[in-house]
Formats: C-alpha cells, sequence, structure tokens
C-alpha cells in the first residue's frame, strides 16, 4: 500500500503558487583535479546512491475525488537523465555568472507530475572548477524517510568504493484506479484517515479561496490606484523570479570577535546581519514605517522529547529574534541578539554546534531543508526574514574524488516575504546565501556588500577591545568564552 502524503505538506502543497515555489537549493564549488569528476561520473554517482534516498524515484499520485491524500508512488518512468542536467558558464566563468544561472533555475516550479527534484552539473567555472546544484520540494525532505540528495552524494575522503547500481523496480502501477482502492482500503481500516483527509483538503479550499481573495483585493487597489497595503522592503509581494547573492567569510573572523565579545559564532553571523540590512535600508530611500527592528524567524537545533525527530538524532524549533537595525553600535547590536538568544540557551535543550556537526551522516543540506520548512510552517508568528544558520564539518567533503571548496543554501522565499539568508559554515569558511525576489529587491548585490563590511565593523570593534583591555582581562575572557556549550 502506497505511502500517504502528510496533512502538513498538502499544506506546502497548497501554499505553493507560481511567485512562491516551495523548493530548496543548494550550489556547492567542486576542485574536480586529478578525480575525473564530471557529469558522467556525476551520473555515476548519484545511481549508486539513489538507494538510499528512495522517495527520489517517486512521484505523486492524486487520489480521484479526493478520498484520500494524495500518495507517494513509484514512478514507472523514471528517468536519471532528466533529473541530473548539464549546464555551462560562458567565459569568464565568473561568480557572477554562477549566481544568475542559479537564480534563474531556483525561480523555475518543479514539475509535479515527476520525482521533485532536480541536480544541475555545471561546467565553465573560473580555474577549472565546477559547480553541483542540487534543488529539492519542501514535501520532499521531512529528515525522518527522507534526507536532501546532497547528503548521499558527499564523503569525508576522496577514495570511496563505487558501490553499483541497484536493481530497482517500480512497484504497484501508480494508476488512478489502485490508488482509488488503496485510498478505500484505507477508510475502512482506518477510519480516522478519513477525518484527517476531509480537514486537510477542507484547509487546502481555504487556502486557496484566501489567496483568491488577495488577488482580487491586489487587482481592484491597482485599478483604483492604491499601492499595496503596508509594503516595505522586508514584506512585499513577489515576482515569479529570483536573484541569489553568494557571499564567502573567513570562520577564524567569527571566533575572534566572539572570544573578544562574548556570546556564540551564531550570534556574531546574527549580528553580521543585522547590520547588513541596517546598511541596506539606509541606502534605499524607503520608509520603514516607524520600524527598528526586523523580527526574525531562526530554526535551530534542540533537544525536546515533545517535537518530533529527525534521523539524524535532533529535532528543529523556531526561535524568534529581533534583529537592532536602529541601533548603530556593532558592538551593541552583537549583545542585543546575545541577550535575545539567551533565553534559548538557558533552557539546556539547545544543541552545540560541535555536536551537531560531529552527527553521524551530517550535511547542512538536510539541516537546511528542515529550517526552511520550519520557516514555512511558522508563518504565522508574523516574521520579517528567515535566517537557517548550520555548523557544517569543519574538515573537507568529496563528491567523486572532487573536494567541495564552497557550499551556499538556496532558500526559497515565503509569500510577501522577498528576502531570505541561508549560512553554512564549512571547513574553515562561513557561507552566505542570500535569496531576494528580483523585483522587490534588485539591489541585492548592495546587500552582499553590505553584510561584508557589517562583519568588518566587527572584527574592527574586536580589535579594538583587545587593544584596550588589560592582559589578564583577555585571558579571563579566553577562559570563560571556551566552556561555552554552544560555541562552535
Amino acid at each position: 500500500m502506497s505511502e500517504r502524503l502528510r496533512p502538513r505538506d498538502l499544506a506546502f502543497l497548497a501554499t505553493e503558487s507560481p511567485t512562491t515555489p516551495m523548493h530548496n537549493a543548494t550550489v556547492e564549488i567542486f576542485e574536480p583535479g586529478d578525480s575525473g569528476f564530471d557529469y558522467d561520473a556525476l551520473v555515476r554517482l548519484i545511481g549508486e546512491r539513489i538507494a538510499f534516498v528512495p522517495r527520489y524515484r517517486q512521484r505523486l499520485q492524486w487520489v480521484p475525488g479526493r478520498l484520500a491524500n494524495p500518495a507517494w508512488v513509484d514512478d514507472p518512468s523514471f528517468d536519471l537523465g532528466y533529473h541530473v542536467r548539464r549546464s555551462a558558464l560562458p567565459r569568464p566563468g565568473s561568480m557572477d555568472q554562477l549566481r544568475e544561472l542559479v537564480a534563474r533555475i531556483a525561480s523555475r516550479p518543479l514539475d509535479r507530475n515527476r520525482p521533485l527534484w532536480e541536480c544541475y552539473f555545471v561546467e565553465g567555472l573560473a580555474e577549472g572548477r565546477v559547480a553541483l546544484l542540487t534543488k529539492s520540494h519542501q514535501i520532499l525532505v521531512d529528515g525522518r524517510e527522507t534526507v536532501d540528495i546532497g547528503q548521499v552524494l558527499l564523503d569525508t575522503s576522496p577514495d570511496q568504493e563505487p558501490l553499483g547500481h541497484d536493481d530497482w523496480r517500480p512497484r504497484g502501477s501508480g494508476r488512478p484506479l489502485a490508488v482509488a482502492l488503496d485510498a478505500v482500503t484505507d477508510a475502512i481500516e482506518h477510519p480516522a484517515t478519513v477525518l484527517a483527509t476531509a480537514q486537510a483538503n477542507a484547509e487546502s479550499l481555504i487556502r486557496q479561496a484566501s489567496a483568491t481573495s488577495a488577488r482580487m483585493a491586489e487587482v481592484a487597489g491597482a485599478l483604483a490606484g492604491r499601492g499595496p497595503a503596508s509594503s516595505t522592503p522586508v514584506h512585499r509581494k513577489l515576482s515569479q523570479q529570483r536573484r541569489f547573492v553568494a557571499v564567502r567569510t573567513e570562520l577564524a573572523d567569527y571566533r575572534r570577535i566572539r572570544r573578544v565579545h562574548g556570546g556564540t559564532v551564531n550570534d556574531v553571523i546574527l549580528a553580521t546581519i543585522a547590520g547588513a540590512l541596517r546598511g541596506w535600508l539606509m541606502t534605499r530611500a524607503e520608509s520603514m514605517g516607524g520600524l527598528k527592528t526586523i523580527k526574525t524567524i531562526v530554526p535551530m537545533s534542540v533537544i525536546d522529547d515533545e517535537l518530533e525527530a529527525t534521523s539524524l538524532g535532533t529535532q528543529i524549533a523556531g526561535h524568534i529574534v529581533h534583529l537592532p537595525i536602529n541601533e548603530p553600535s556593532p558592538v551593541v547590536r552583537l549583545h542585543q541578539v546575545s541577550y535575545d538568544l539567551k533565553a534559548h540557551r538557558d533552557t539546556g535543550r539547545a544543541v552545540s554546534a560541535r555536536r551537531l556537526a560531529g552527527i553521524a551522516g551530517f550535511a547542512p543540506t538536510t539541516f537546511h531543508a528542515l529550517g526552511s520548512r520550519l520557516a514555512a510552517a511558522e508563518l504565522r508568528r508574523g516574521f520579517h526574514v528567515s535566517v537557517t544558520n548550520v555548523p557544517g564539518p569543519q574538515f573537507p567533503l568529496y563528491a567523486g574524488g572532487a573536494q567541495m571548496l564552497e557550499s551556499y543554501p538556496v532558500h526559497p522565499l515565503l509569500p510577501d516575504h522577498p528576502l531570505a539568508f541561508g549560512v553554512t559554515s564549512y571547513d574553515g569558511g562561513v557561507f552566505y546565501g542570500i535569496t531576494t525576489d528580483r523585483d522587490a529587491v534588485p539591489d541585492a548585490d548592495v546587500l552582499g556588500q553590505c553584510l561584508l563590511e557589517s562583519l568588518e565593523e566587527l572584527k574592527d570593534s574586536a580589535s579594538a577591545s583587545r587593544a584596550r583591555a588589560p592582559r589578564g582581562r583577555k585571558q579571563t575572557t579566553r577562559r570563560t568564552t571556551r566552556k561555552s556549550p554552544t560555541s562552535s
């Protein structure tokens, strides 16, 4: 019997629209060297590893008459060549060219008639490098039955024995009549399923009606010459196109700032984003309507028996942080962010960065997918921006023998939220992936530059504080922060 889509995943499908495709992506840059890592090698690698993520060979089958939630069924026409695609950049193969390609691919919804994922092998990068862009729908990766395919492609060593292709054959017919009969059987054996299905269908219809009403109101307002209500740079109607900004920084800088000012690396990253948003907003001649803080949802790993555990042995909960964009001092911004997060650390449920990155089989791609799922589920909390920060392994990872140099998350945008941040720390670097709406945030590159300037402010403050502090005080601070359970 086929596995049915859960109500929460059905809600993601109902939320999806041409302006809000609900998929996560990650772009990773590799140095092939002498590994022979090319498109054909990637196809072979995925062919060997896809058995570890069986849902990547399944598609959605809708039940006639909505007798039950859609079911996951094996795709009888599964074609690996359709999902693993080849692309290339023109010379000189710059990072700007790669970002533009990533933005265009991230703008396109996935085909619901096929397994909900794509993978692009991008050639032509400068210095002989290649990029790998993986793209998976939010309902595909739940951290329990299915992890992100990017997780199973990465190894801790360049030398891996080939596994060989499995002898997979699609199970069941996947035909509407067979799926409908399964639904009737489910209803007889599990009466609660009927109630859950009816509730999910009702909620889906309510969301669709609400979206239709909102579009009608928008059209009426446009005809009357009225602009969208409560529009700010962080709350605007979305187009169908995206922009993507990738920023690389060094983890050592965040650790140095943490040692001088206290807190955690996560605090410093959020304070850096706060400074970047402040600088970016100051470059725009727009009214913020008295907005002094940016209400931000930050998915964080916790230990909680009441939350649903992932297959990686941790749980994800959303924490609201108010980024102080009206505060001119970078140090005060950092202390305010640290204080805002102190309540989370004081619960004793916080998972340290070292513990998270040390989980067997850990890869940032899955945790970014879980973070974006949580942000979508928590949309009712009225936040402005989502920031998912995942501490990755501090040693090299490889795909097909090629070393991964950089990893940038590409988060989906939520309705009326033209801006989202993803952050991955990996092998000594901190990599920001900033997704924006192409029309609402035409100056996305300015935001990336402001992020670098915000980090420089914090670095300068740490250098100045270290120069002024007595030697004994510096040593005490260093010993204290080393004991912090949440420091990375």
